[in-house]
């Protein structure tokens, strides 16, 4: 986060009971959430964003409060208000490691986009963009996933990811047929009670979907079960593959249920699944003793 000498902070704008809950450095963006549950943007996260210098916005929120207003603090802070939000503060100040840190607040971070999108006498393209992906998305459902903050209290958020996912994707699936999602959500609960934290980037499904799908190809099995079919699957809103919901996802007959499970039981979790946990391991995504619980979680039970 940013710390610039230069700039004022008044009394209201220091907080002295809020601290920093999570924070991260995304693709050079600066953001994280408050102790609050308040999403924020660093300011050189705010100027990458919005695609200009960073000491445009300094400047910007260091004349916040000047009499009479700028046009450009002017404008913006309109554009605060229209949001219902507080154009009194540019940013909230919260003391860390001995400096002041400062975090722009979800509002004037999208009155400043706008603003540089679409209403300053240079526009950015960049602006626009991050605007219109923080719009749809949602500006606490995007720091939120970013940073992986659970706003629920939930200790694991890939159980609240997980959820939702079933939420809303467990009753969209035509009668007559299964989905490979619902099928396994056995798998995936094992995965999360072994300490896999799936998520946006971890969607085992997908492996699983993918693989099924060639050997349903390989081996003619519309010509045994009837034609598969598409459905609709979405994402929560927070994932970022939810900009293309809803996914033209598969389904397959119910004919083909216990062909499908014995090619779980037999093919995938024993030769695939392995090869699959492991190169989240390299990618940094799931450490090694994890993966191999999971492995062995999944190994078949001797009865004695």
């Amino acid at each position: 986060m940013s710390n610039n000498n230069e700039m004022v902070t008044t009394p209201r704008q220091l907080d002295l009971d809020l601290r920093i809950a999570a924070e991260k450095e995304v693709d050079g963006i600066g953001m994280g959430v408050l102790s609050n549950g308040a999403p924020f943007l660093t300011l050189r996260g705010l100027a990458r964003m919005c695609g200009v210098d960073s000491t445009s916005i300094v400047r910007m929120t260091a004349a916040w409060q000047e009499t009479p207003m700028k046009p450009r603090e002017a404008k913006v802070r309109e554009l605060v208000r229209a949001q219902g939000g507080d154009d009194t503060i540019a940013f909230i100040a919260v003391p860390r490691d001995g400096i002041i840190q400062h975090a722009v607040p979800a509002a004037v971070c999208m009155a400043v986009l706008e603003y540089y999108a679409f209403e300053a006498k240079t526009t950015t393209d960049q602006a626009a963009k991050s605007f219109r992906i923080l719009a749809r998305k949602g500006f606490n459902d995007f720091i939120y996933a970013q940073v992986g903050f659970n706003p629920s209290g939930s200790t694991n958020i890939a159980w609240q990811q997980f959820h939702d996912r079933v939420g809303l994707s467990y009753h969209t699936v035509p009668d007559g047929f299964f989905s490979v999602f619902k099928e396994v959500a056995d798998m995936l609960v094992t995965l999360i009670r072994e300490g896999a934290d799936l998520g946006k980037s971890f969607i085992p499904d997908i492996s699983v979907g993918l693989a099924w799908g060639k050997f349903w190809n390989g081996e003619n099995l519309d010509v045994v079960y009837g034609a598969r079919r598409r459905y609709e699957h979405n994402y929560p809103k927070y994932f970022p593959q939810s900009i293309s919901n809803p996914q033209p996802a598969y389904c397959y007959p119910d004919d083909a249920l216990g062909e499908f499970r014995k090619w779980v039981r037999e093919e995938y979790l024993p030769k695939k699944l392995p090869n699959y946990l492991n190169s989240k391991v390299k990618q940094g995504q799931l450490p090694a003793k994890k993966a191999s619980a999971a492995i062995e979680a999944f190994k078949p039970k001797v009865l004695s």
